[in-house]
């Protein structure tokens, strides 16, 4: 299974495809789309028809998009909320299921609790998908966060039964770890 993260913006948009094979995270393709225009019409339409070309081009399973959060300004959440809108529609219009996960979880799937930097969740997602230190902008590596926090929450497909990590996550979503977090507890263990 891939699925598309997106990590939503009026001026660059991260875009992170992930997929889940044989209960390991391989990246896809990720990137940051540095929105061309001066104005923001002009910038939601550029959105709109790069979005469109990577669904075009990698035909994702699902698609994530990070959830809204509370800004200080009502200006910029309501910019936000416009590029949002956009990203949705794209992904609608490709026939996609598109799912929303607050920025917490997102983090919460990867790190050790809701509240960690953005150095921490590009820290996590390079080790799950052993990019090593590369140069991912940190809107792609938000991207490819909500990417694995998607697969992450998602039953493995063709399982004869869910698997314990699954189950906790049923039982106690708040507090079950997840599978990025027991990949990341693993590989901590290995090094």
């Amino acid at each position: 299974m891939i699925a598309l993260g997106i990590d939503p913006g009026s001026r660059v948009a991260g875009y992170g495809l992930v997929a889940l094979d044989g209960g390991h995270f391989r990246c896809v393709a990720a990137g940051a789309l540095v929105l061309r225009g001066d104005d923001l019409p002009e910038r939601l339409v550029d959105l709109h028809a790069a979005l469109g070309r990577i669904l075009a081009e990698h035909r994702p399973d699902a698609a994530a998009v990070e959830g809204v959060f509370s800004h200080r300004s009502p200006r910029s959440a309501i910019v936000l909320g416009h590029a949002r809108g956009v990203a949705l529609l794209a992904i609608a219009q490709a026939g996609l299921p598109i799912h929303e996960y607050p920025p917490a979880l997102v983090k919460r799937s990867l790190t050790h609790g809701g509240a960690r930097s953005k150095a921490a969740v590009a820290r996590a997602v390079r080790q799950v998908l052993r990019l090593g230190d590369g140069t991912l902008r940190p809107d792609a590596t938000d991207a490819l966060a909500v990417a694995i926090c998607h697969l992450a929450r998602r039953p493995s497909q063709g399982a004869a039964a869910p698997s314990p990590w699954l189950r906790a996550l049923a039982s106690a979503p708040a507090q079950a770890p997840t599978r990025a977090n027991l990949l990341l507890q693993a590989a901590w263990r290995g090094r």
